[in-house]
């Protein structure tokens, strides 16, 4: 029971910081301000309203004792003194009814009080209290007519409320709006640093990082700086590991090429240059893995040009395209291509028939790559993009291949915080699903 309520709860809830911090300083502040509220409508204001109320029935009151019991010109200068002292307006009108129309508000606490009040003083009576801005129409059967009276509204309401009501929600706007800018000042910082992780998580080149907020953000933004500059290190003297030991091989090939073109047994010769050939291009896919952490710009770039330019340079009609739409994609362009590149060479190794399809998914996009080859079981899909690994089936029979394209690819696409998946294909080799966050 609680594990389900606690569900809905945290469902309900918003997920970002700042909404949370904001409920917390505003629930208590709203809280407080309708109790304040509720307290000084319930025990005072309605309360005085009654008084003022009952007093101003019981003036009326009299008012209908001396019509009753006085002569004319007593009820003149007692009417005129009411009209004088308390701001009344009476007078009667004879031969005339009530009016049948009924608007009193039963919700208006005004309204609700003075119907109250009048019930035990008056038997029939009518009253409006919104035909006018200022003041009540009340009307009175008396005799043979009807007796009118006009009273202003502050008589039976007291003024002080909106005043009231002014004082609550101002200090409240105003002190959410304090909260709003503490908490802005507050996230900032966090949100900085989660951004600064994301785009550093994407392979992408940050300048110093400088943290900033609560002592508690300074450090983790500190720690976070020095982890990145840590790893950037680590990958920065793989880089030149690779680098190095691929340049220095090369002076030794170059020289065994150089004496091979000397050697007349040209069957000799083939062979030998083969194998010299075979170490060049595994020298070649050893550079392009050790420059795969390169920092490329980020640009924003048209996905299905760039993969149309890149089918175009094949020049191969059996290799097709199947989209039309334009998908913009914020990224490393140079990254990219190399990454469609890799797996359309793949593909073209043990297939001869290609498509390539592009989609949008939610928020993203999706590449898939199909192939008629010999495809991959599904048990070796988890390792074909390790580096160096190879299949000791029908896709290991590339001598020059030494396992690093899928892993490129794959490394490639995860530092742009994408995925790649491996499926069978409809056109029964292996399907590769490339997503990408828009």
């Amino acid at each position: 029971m609680f594990y389900g309520l606690s569900k809905i709860v945290k469902n309900i809830l918003p997920k970002r910081l700042f909404y949370r911090g904001l409920l917390i300083v505003a629930i208590p502040i709203v809280v407080l301000q309708l109790t304040i509220t509720l307290v000084f409508f319930d025990s005072l204001w309605i309360k005085t309203n009654k008084g003022m109320t009952k007093s101003l029935v019981g003036e009326i009151a009299t008012i209908i004792d001396i019509y009753n019991n006085e002569n004319e010109y007593n009820k003149k200068i007692v009417t005129d003194l009411y009209n004088k002292n308390f701001s009344f307006s009476v007078r009667f009108l004879e031969n005339e009814k009530l009016p049948d129309i009924k608007v009193e508000r039963w919700f208006s606490p005004m309204d609700r009080t003075l119907r109250r009040e009048l019930k035990t003083k008056i038997n029939q009576y009518w009253f409006n209290t919104l035909a006018y801005e200022e003041v009540v129409d009340l009307r009175i059967k008396f005799r043979d007519g009807v007796l009118q009276i006009f009273f202003p509204k502050d008589r039976i309401q007291a003024s002080s409320f909106r005043i009231f009501a002014l004082w609550i929600t101002l200090p409240a706007i105003l002190m959410i709006t304090i909260a709003i800018i503490f908490l802005k000042n507050q996230t900032r910082p966090i949100t900085k640093l989660a951004e600064a992780s994301e785009r550093f998580g994407r392979g992408e080149n940050i300048e110093e990082f400088r943290p900033s907020g609560a002592l508690e953000i300074r450090k983790a933004g500190l720690e976070f700086d020095k982890m990145r500059k840590r790893i950037i290190r680590h990958l920065n003297q793989r880089s030149e590991m690779l680098s190095g030991i691929s340049h220095d091989l090369r002076t030794p090939l170059t020289r065994i090429k150089l004496q091979l073109a000397m050697i007349k047994d040209n069957n000799l010769s083939k062979k030998l240059s083969d194998d010299v050939d075979e170490m060049e291009k595994m020298l070649n896919e050893y550079l392009q893995f050790a420059s795969t952490g390169a920092k490329d710009k980020t640009e924003t770039f048209d996905l299905s040009e760039l993969i149309k330019n890149i089918n175009n340079k094949y020049e191969n009609p059996n290799i097709i395209s199947d989209f039309d739409s334009k998908f913009y994609f914020n990224g490393r362009k140079n990254l990219i291509q190399r990454c469609i590149n890799n797996l359309i060479d793949n593909s073209l190794k043990y297939g001869t028939k290609i498509i390539v399809k592009i989609k949008k998914q939610n928020s993203n996009i999706i590449i898939s790559i199909d192939d008629d080859g010999p495809g991959i079981p599904e048990s070796e899909y988890s390792n074909i993009t390790k580096p160096f690994y190879k299949i000791d089936k029908s896709r290991s029979d590339s001598k020059s291949s030494v396992g690093l394209g899928l892993a490129i690819s794959s490394d490639i696409i995860r530092s742009h915080g994408g995925d790649i998946k491996f499926n069978n294909s409809e056109l029964g080799g292996l399907q590769v699903n490339i997503s990408l966050p828009v």
